[in-house]
């Protein structure tokens, strides 16, 4: 029996700003990509989850970010959100969790409301300063697209959701991720929202000049750059 052909998709973290970037031209740019696509959570685990990947013997590209890096990519954000004509915030995480928000994205994806659930959620923390690790958010998001505020603020505490999160994680393992955002299509991977036009003309079966045509290039962007992408930090920075 052959094996069953895997659906195009992207790896998304509500951590990360580059994640923010892509979802923001894959939505507004390319509706008909977006929703086709296959919505796949990236985030670093907690200690409950991270003991569950441990007995899948999955092991996930995380490691620590330099002082360097992380001053980089405060520059590089600021040039590239400006480009954007976005109004961009840096909150403070203090002792994250990021199951929180990633989990609850889960249950409301569940309900019909994953969608609105990622603007809102981004929305929060890039725009807004918002901490997303906390119940409260969840809750307030919740709300806010029409959920049960419990349902999401205590996604956590689901052993089903957990082994959900798992799935995603571990499907991540599989395709080979290594930073965020993270887009495939069949045996082709593209790294970084600057790597958003080479994907969606590998999904349309277009030519890059094609999409290229049809994008309104910001000013301040290379077409091409070695940026835009979070890799090494679990979700990239912040």
């Amino acid at each position: 029996m052959p094996k069953k052909k895997k659906p195009p998709r992207w790896y998304f973290s509500l951590r990360s700003p580059y994640s923010w970037f892509a979802y923001r031209e894959l939505t507004e740019r390319y509706p008909d990509v977006a929703d086709a696509l296959e919505w796949i959570p990236f985030w670093e685990p907690d200690e409950i989850t991270q003991n569950l990947l441990d007995k899948a013997e999955v092991e996930l590209p995380i490691v620590a970010m330099s002082r360097a890096k992380n001053f980089y990519i405060l520059q590089d954000t600021a040039r590239l959100s400006k480009a954007r004509g976005l109004k961009m915030t840096w909150p403070i995480d203090k002792d994250p969790n990021w199951e929180v928000s990633h989990l609850a994205y889960l249950v409301a994806a569940r309900e019909g409301r994953g969608r609105e659930f990622v603007e809102h959620t981004y929305r929060a923390r890039w725009e807004e300063a918002r901490d997303i690790t906390r119940r409260e958010t969840m809750a307030e998001i919740a709300v806010q697209i029409g959920l049960d505020p419990e349902l999401l603020a205590n996604a956590t505490d689901d052993p089903a959701v957990r082994e959900q999160g798992v799935e995603c994680l571990t499907s991540s393992y599989h395709d080979g991720l290594f930073g965020v955002p993270f887009f495939v299509h069949g045996r082709e991977k593209f790294w970084g929202a600057d790597r958003l036009r080479p994907y969606v003309a590998a999904f349309r079966g277009q030519e890059i000049e094609e999409v290229e045509r049809s994008w309104q290039d910001y000013d301040e962007l290379p077409r091409f750059s070695a940026a835009g992408g979070d890799t090494g930090h679990a979700g990239g920075c912040g």
